[in-house]
């Protein structure tokens, strides 16, 4: 008999995605390629895009253990080519050897490939390398990889690149993009377009970017073959010269080619759906863990996050990485499906002393308060699949302890639903604000959550209608988004822009700083003394 509870969920292949809740809106606002890209390339990227779309052997860098390491990830057709060669010297490169492994043929129209993992170790800061890889026997042309200073860090966040996603909008021809399969997926073709577009623009006015993190979502179909959308995705020439810490979203969870095409760091073996799980890495002043919030199994996540900071106990600064915005302000999930996993990640977070949470998922913008638990006991709640075990069933929440199934969408419900959501949204107010005056704010006891918009603009959804009390500032233009987060041993700070159709970028939000002074470390040290004492002393 088929179990349909997802306490500790690990999905099949077979389960399919859904794009939509009952009480979510559709959107028609996307980024339509052929009007943006008009004057800026785009009818050269249509006569590439057959090739583009029918190559699965794009390389994907992403961030390694710590700063002297990258990861590289690639398919090939060749199970001996797990080779990358790494250096200063482009005529003298080190051989770093990884590991292959057969890739599910299902996704590749039955032709055989290998994924390829390699780890890159011994990295200097502010140096010029080069690298080619190993396709097929033969090693490519070699390409460049600048890093930047190890002491400010800079991250571009983005979020929902989600390529594929804009299927079934009109675009200026009257044409309507399809997700089909290979060149096709016209769908595919336009969102790669703008995610290319997107980083080109955020990346040449911000030349010292370390890396990149992704909030979820890299591509749209989910369950089935996508592999034109990871090549559409990963061709972003940017790509080739800078390392990415992705995360697992929902569209990117309940297949194996998430874990094919990227090699992520120090993986937990906690928060397993089929994609992968939980991973963390340190980077300069930072430690960042990222959730695999699909599973919602936060007992894992929390073993997660304490091998993390054992691993580097003394780091200046613990920022979170999760698809699902458990605080933010779109009306497709912020007050459903996004905030399930609230109560239970809320006091986790606290209790593990997390600076900053970075969120997709909604895609809209929203800057949070500063924010910490209320201290009180609150419900568990998850997501499970439906009848057929073939889906989710969007429509309810459900109480991990009683059973109970909260209808999320009450526009037809009876009194009783009514008043289990009432229930249901009451003990989601988990949260307590923390006073905080301006755009600066020094040694915070609360955290700071931050929701990011679509970076492709293949679909945006409105705001909610009602802007949420733990939400400080929002925004909904219509237009693909990213922020620059500047890190350093004293200071966290964020700036977001949009980028016009022109190409030209506006701010959306004013900066926003979190301080850390050495007065607010002493009293921190003192207080967990007190409290240590207090313990040993009530022992």
């Amino acid at each position: 008999m088929l179990n349909h509870k997802i306490t500790g969920m690990i999905l099949t292949g077979t389960l399919a995605a859904c794009l939509s809740v009952s009480a979510m809106a559709s959107t028609a606002h996307f980024n339509d390629s052929s009007v943006t890209g008009k004057d800026s390339g785009w009818e050269d990227w249509t006569k590439q895009w057959p090739t583009v779309a029918a190559d699965y052997e794009k390389v994907s860098i992403s961030v390694g253990a710590d700063q002297t390491q990258l990861n590289f990830g690639w398919y090939s057709k060749s199970k001996d080519d797990a080779k990358v060669f790494f250096g200063e010297d482009q005529d003298k490169l080190q051989e770093f050897d990884g590991e292959s492994g057969e890739v599910d043929k299902t996704f590749t129209g039955d032709t055989q490939y290998y994924y390829n993992h390699v780890t890159v170790t011994g990295l200097k800061e502010s140096t010029k390398y080069y690298y080619t890889v190993q396709k097929d026997g033969k090693q490519t042309d070699p390409a460049e990889f600048d890093t930047q200073s190890f002491d400010t860090v800079k991250m571009l966040f983005v979020g929902d690149p989600q390529v594929g996603a804009s299927k079934g909008q009109p675009t200026s021809s009257s044409e309507e993009l399809a997700e089909d399969s290979g060149e096709t997926n016209t769908a595919a073709e336009n969102d790669g377009f703008a995610w290319n577009r997107t980083l080109n623009i955020a990346l040449d006015q911000n030349k010292d970017i370390n890396y990149i993190i992704s909030a979820g979502d890299q591509v749209n179909n989910t369950g089935n073959p996508k592999e034109e959308e990871f090549a559409s995705y990963l061709n972003a020439e940017k790509l080739s010269g800078i390392a990415e810490a992705t995360t697992i979203g929902n569209h990117d969870s309940l297949t194996k080619d998430y874990g094919y095409h990227f090699f992520n760091p120090n993986q937990t073996g906690k928060g397993q759906t089929e994609a992968g799980g939980d991973y963390y890495y340190s980077y300069g002043p930072g430690l960042f863990i990222v959730l695999n919030t699909n599973n919602y199994n936060v007992a894992e996540h929390a073993e997660t996050i304490k091998e993390a900071v054992a691993s580097n106990p003394d780091a200046k600064w613990r920022i979170v990485t999760i698809h699902q915005d458990i605080y933010g302000s779109g009306l497709d999930h912020s007050n459903t499906d996004g905030m399930i996993l609230r109560t239970q990640l809320t006091p986790l977070f606290d209790e593990n002393d997390i600076d900053v949470v970075l969120q997709g998922h909604d895609h809209t913008y929203s800057r949070t308060k500063m924010l910490e638990g209320d201290g009180q006991e609150h419900g568990k709640y998850e997501f499970r699949l439906d009848d057929t075990g073939k889906d989710y069933d969007w429509d309810h929440a459900y109480n991990v302890d009683t059973d109970e199934a909260i209808k999320l969408d009450t526009s037809d419900a009876t009194d009783d639903e009514k008043a289990a959501k009432e229930k249901f949204d009451k003990d989601n107010n988990c949260y307590t604000i923390e006073d905080v005056d301006g755009n600066s704010v020094d040694n915070p006891t609360g955290i700071l959550y931050m929701t990011a918009n679509s970076a492709s603009g293949s679909k945006y959804y409105e705001l909610a209608e009602t802007q949420q009390d733990y939400v400080e500032v929002r925004s909904q233009n219509w237009l693909p988004s990213y922020s620059v987060i500047s890190l350093s041993d004293s200071a966290f700070t964020i700036d977001t822009y949009q980028i016009k159709d022109d190409g030209s970028v506006e701010a959306i939000d004013d900066t926003f700083t979190i301080n850390k002074t050495d007065d607010g470390k002493a009293e921190a040290d003192a207080q967990s003394s007190d409290e240590t004492a207090a313990a040993t002393e009530a022992q």
